[in-house]
Formats: C-alpha cells, sequence, structure tokens
C-alpha cells in the first residue's frame, strides 16, 4: 500500500537551510509529547530563533497513522541539538510527560504508540532510504539529547530534558524491517 504523505509546509520553510538528500544519514524518532496533532502544528508555526524559524520535526504521524511533512527532507528543520544538519525528525502524535514535562513526579510516559502510527512509520522509514541514499542510522531524541535540569517541583531533582520516545516505543519491533542500526551517541 503506497504512503499518502500530506503536505502542510511550516509558514517558514523557506527560511531553514537547504541540503543534498545524499547529507541525510540518521532519523531522529520523537514523541510531540502535546495532545493532539493542531497543538504539535500550533508549537511547530511559533518562531524561536532570530532567522524567523522555530522547532519541528520533519515529519508527523498521528495517531490514525496520518503522515504530515511539515518540513522537506531537504531543508534542515531544528528538532535535535547538534544533528539538525544530517537528519530528519519524525514526531509520533503522543502525550508523552504533557502538561508536567519536567515534574520530578510526572517522568512515566503512559500512552502507547498505536498499530497504525507504527505501520506508518515502517512504510515511512522505507520511503526516506529511498530517498536518502546515506540514510543508516535511527536514534530516539532521548539517546542523543541526554541533558538534564532541575525538575519545575524541586530544583534540587534533576529530570531528563527529552524522554521521547520513550520506554512504550517499540525499538526491536521497528528495527527489524528498518535496514536501519540504532545509534544513542550520534556517531
Amino acid at each position: 500500500m503506497p504512503l499518502n504523505i500530506v503536505d502542510q509546509p511550516l509558514p517558514y520553510v523557506s527560511l531553514l537551510p537547504e541540503r543534498p538528500a545524499e547529507a541525510v544519514d540518521m532519523v531522529v524518532i520523537h514523541c510531540t509529547e502535546l495532545p493532539d496533532l493542531a497543538m504539535a502544528r500550533e508549537y511547530g508555526e511559533r518562531v524561536l530563533y532570530d532567522s524567523g524559524a522555530g522547532a519541528s520535526g520533519h515529519f508527523y504521524i498521528d495517531r490514525d497513522g496520518s503522515v504530515y511533512r511539515y518540513v522537506p527532507g531537504t531543508r534542515v528543520a531544528n528538532h535535535v541539538r547538534g544533528h539538525n544538519p544530517n537528519s530528519i525528525g519524525i514526531e509520533l502524535v503522543n502525550l508523552g510527560r504533557y502538561p508536567h514535562w519536567w515534574d520530578s513526579r510526572h517522568q512515566t510516559m503512559t500512552e502507547p504508540y498505536t498499530l497504525a502510527q507504527l505501520d506508518a512509520l515502517d512504510a515511512l522509514l522505507g520511503e526516506l532510504r529511498r530517498e536518502h541514499p546515506n540514510l543508516r542510522r535511527i536514534a530516539g531524541h532521548e539517546d542523543l539529547d541526554t541533558a538534564r535540569l532541575p525538575s519545575t517541583d524541586d530544583p534540587s531533582v534533576e529530570v531528563p530534558r527529552k524522554l521521547d520516545p520513550g520506554p512504550l516505543f517499540p525499538w526491536a519491533e521497528v528495527l527489524e524491517g528498518s535496514g536501519l542500526v540504532r545509534t544513542r551517541d550520534g556517531r
């Protein structure tokens, strides 16, 4: 079954640096840590940088398996510290730790990923491997951004800045047919 990708470019896409398809060698899996796709879009449209751009993944996969492209793979999106120039960010709509991201009492992610999301992710990974000839690696956001920060409820306790896609993400299943190797340090 062909993958249906809905193009919904962010307003600032033309401000993002261009790159050749060969520059991409890694996919980074994220979860939105927000209640729905509409709120994820709202966050993605926020201008956060002097360049006029914001933070966003390239692709978003909703709970029903719908796939949306906010940023083309030939543009550098701001989705993970230190690895944007060579990676594609895929966001899975999932509550994560929402709305208590950095509260030490709410660090357990409880929403499982849907079968529809995982099927769409599998299809998208196959498509990306065809489009990006050097794509060989996959990582979770938590694998690459290991920073910790003081929790909002008790500054003496540190919590992970990023915890996505989290413990409920089925790495073994995703890796099995992807042809990609998981990296945890970005190299």
